[in-house]
C-alpha cells in the first residue's frame, strides 16, 4: 500500500501534464533589425515633400538624451526620457514613433504598434514619418500577425501594412 500511493501519485502527475499543449515557438525577434528597417523606411526620397513643424526646445533636449542613451543600449532610460518628452508634447506624432522604436527595443510589441496607430490617427498620412509609422506595424505583424478569430480589432495584416507604407510616398509639388 505504501508503495501505491506515490506510484499513484506520478501517474495523476504525468495524466495531468499529458493534457497541455507546449506554445508553439514565436518567430525571432530582432528588435534592433527590426528599428533599423524603421528608420530605413523613413528615409526621404530626393523628390518627396517633406514637412517638419517646429518644435519645443525642451523636447529636443529629451530627444537628444534619448538618441545617446540608446546608442548606450540603455533602451529602458531613453523610453523615459521619450515618455518625458511625451508629456510635454503628448500629440507630436515623431515625437510618438521614436517612442514606439523605444518599445520595439524593449520587445514591447503591444506598445510599439499602439503608439504608431495613435500617431497615425493624429495626421501623419504622408511622408517619411508616416512610412514609418506603418512600418513598426509592419515589424509587430510580422513577428505577431493577427489571429483569424480576433474580431475585436481590425487590425490589418503585414501585407495590408505594408501597401499603407507604400502608399504613404507622396511626390513633391512640380517647381518651375
Amino acid at each position: 500500500m505504501k508503495r501505491l500511493l506515490p506510484t499513484m501519485a506520478l501517474l495523476a502527475m504525468l495524466a495531468a501534464c499529458a493534457g497541455i499543449e507546449p506554445a508553439p515557438p514565436q518567430p525571432r525577434f530582432d528588435a534592433v533589425a527590426a528599428v533599423a528597417a524603421i528608420r530605413a523606411a523613413g528615409t526621404a526620397g530626393s523628390a518627396e515633400l517633406v514637412v517638419k513643424p517646429l518644435g519645443n526646445p525642451q523636447v529636443g533636449d529629451l530627444r537628444e538624451q534619448a538618441s545617446a542613451l540608446q546608442a548606450q543600449g540603455r533602451h529602458a532610460d531613453a523610453a523615459a526620457a521619450l515618455d518625458q518628452a511625451l508629456a510635454i508634447s503628448p500629440d507630436d506624432p515623431a515625437l510618438l514613433q521614436e517612442r514606439a522604436e523605444a518599445a520595439l527595443l524593449l520587445h514591447d510589441l503591444d506598445d510599439a504598434e499602439r503608439l504608431a496607430r495613435r500617431a497615425i490617427a493624429i495626421g501623419t498620412e504622408v511622408g517619411p514619418q508616416c512610412r514609418r509609422h506603418w512600418e513598426t506595424i509592419v515589424q509587430v505583424l510580422t513577428v505577431r500577425p493577427v489571429a483569424a478569430d480576433d474580431t475585436a480589432s481590425p487590425a490589418p495584416s503585414a501585407a495590408d501594412a505594408r501597401r499603407q507604407r507604400d502608399a504613404c510616398t507622396v511626390a513633391a509639388p512640380p517647381r518651375y
